[in-house]
């Protein structure tokens, strides 16, 4: 498997605490049957200051540690990006490193507030001939208010990328009701662990593709787990997506649904 997303780094953002943790994760990643991850540590300005040279001098520092102990996991250069003002020229300049030198970068939105312009944003990302994936959009505080948001940038051919534990329920109903929605409707394009360490946000995508195997049969799952990430590192379009009405409506919000509101 083909895992997008993750913060194996070690000692560059709120993921991997040092280089022992980097490889116990490693280690859990490929013990699950990932066999390539993406190194993607946050780009914050202010605050996660990275570029394409500091991640590139620890993913060197990782396959090092990973190839003395025999580990046999294949690291891929990229970033989980915030928006900002440079981001463009940076993705432009190789400062800021796209998924394996590809078209496509990992796009963070803020969690708790929807940008006015996103959907602008992500035209004027798609002109410059980039192609931005949505990360975890099913986790943002907003999603309730805005999902016509969610729909307009999948429409418009920005893919989505959904957290493996957020479909197994380990981010809660709220999180696992919008994945569910997102995937029965057909707009999600691939599943990341976005892994941040090795208890409570470890690596693994076996759980999330044995439930979408069980909810919409093994070649949709295929085609989230292993295809479309392999299409993404290729540098490929994506398929065209099939989108479906979803039976995954309000009666099936979780109980304390609106809570989320207070």
């Amino acid at each position: 498997m083909i895992d997008l997303h993750s913060h194996i780094l070690h000692g560059i953002d709120d993921g991997a605490k040092d280089i022992e943790m980097s490889v116990q994760m490693a280690k859990m990643a490929v013990a699950d049957g990932t066999t390539y991850i993406a190194c993607t540590p946050h780009i914050m300005p202010g605050i996660y200051d990275n570029n394409a040279d500091i991640i590139r001098q620890k993913i060197s520092e990782l396959k090092a540690a990973l190839d003395e102990q025999g580990v046999p996991l294949t690291l891929i250069a990229g970033a989980d990006v915030h928006i900002g003002p440079t981001l463009i020229e940076g993705l432009g300049s190789g400062d800021i490193p796209s998924l394996h030198g590809t078209r496509y970068f990992l796009f963070e939105p803020p969690h708790h507030v929807m940008p006015p312009k996103l959907v602008e944003y992500s035209k004027k990302l798609l002109a410059a001939h980039y192609i931005p994936i949505l990360t975890h959009p099913e986790r943002l505080t907003w999603i309730e208010n805005h999902y016509d948001k969610m729909v307009e940038l999948d429409e418009l051919g920005v893919p989505i990328q959904i957290t493996a534990a957020s479909i197994t329920g380990r981010f809660g109903e709220r999180a696992q009701y919008w994945s569910e929605r997102m995937l029965e409707e057909g707009r999600v394009d691939i599943i990341a662990s976005d892994a941040h360490n090795i208890r409570s946000r470890p690596p693994g995508l076996t759980k999330a593709f044995e439930s979408i195997a069980s909810r919409l049969g093994e070649e949709s799952a295929a085609q989230i787990v292993f295809e479309n990430p392999k299409l993404i590192i290729e540098n490929k379009a994506l398929p065209t997506k099939e989108r479906r009405i979803s039976t995954t409506k309000d009666n099936k919000k979780p109980k304390d649904f609106w809570r989320w509101f207070s």
